[in-house]
C-alpha cells in the first residue's frame, strides 16, 4: 500500500497541487468555490493537461465532497490502491 503523499510542488509548471503520491503517480486535488470561476477552470484544464503529459493521473473533488461525503471520497481514492 503506497505510504507517501506529501504536497505537490513543481518548478517546472510553476504550480502546486494539494497532494502528490509518487508511487500511484497520482495527485488528488481539492478545490474550493474559486474554481468554479471560468478563468480558474481554463487556468486547471491547461495545467492537468501538462500534468498528465508525465503520465500522473488527477482526481479532483470539491470542498464540499471531502467535508459532507468522506466515504464517498475515500473510496475514489481507493480505485487507485494496487
Amino acid at each position: 500500500m503506497p505510504k507517501i503523499i506529501t504536497p505537490l510542488c513543481d518548478p517546472v509548471l510553476r504550480d502546486h497541487g494539494h497532494f502528490y503520491c509518487h508511487e500511484l503517480r497520482l495527485v488528488i486535488e481539492l478545490d474550493g468555490g474559486v474554481h468554479e470561476e471560468i478563468d480558474q477552470q481554463e487556468h486547471d484544464s491547461n495545467r492537468d493537461l501538462l500534468i498528465r503529459e508525465f503520465g500522473v493521473k488527477i482526481l479532483r473533488f470539491k470542498n464540499d465532497e471531502v467535508i459532507n461525503q468522506l466515504g464517498k471520497a475515500g473510496e475514489k481514492i481507493k480505485a487507485f490502491l494496487p
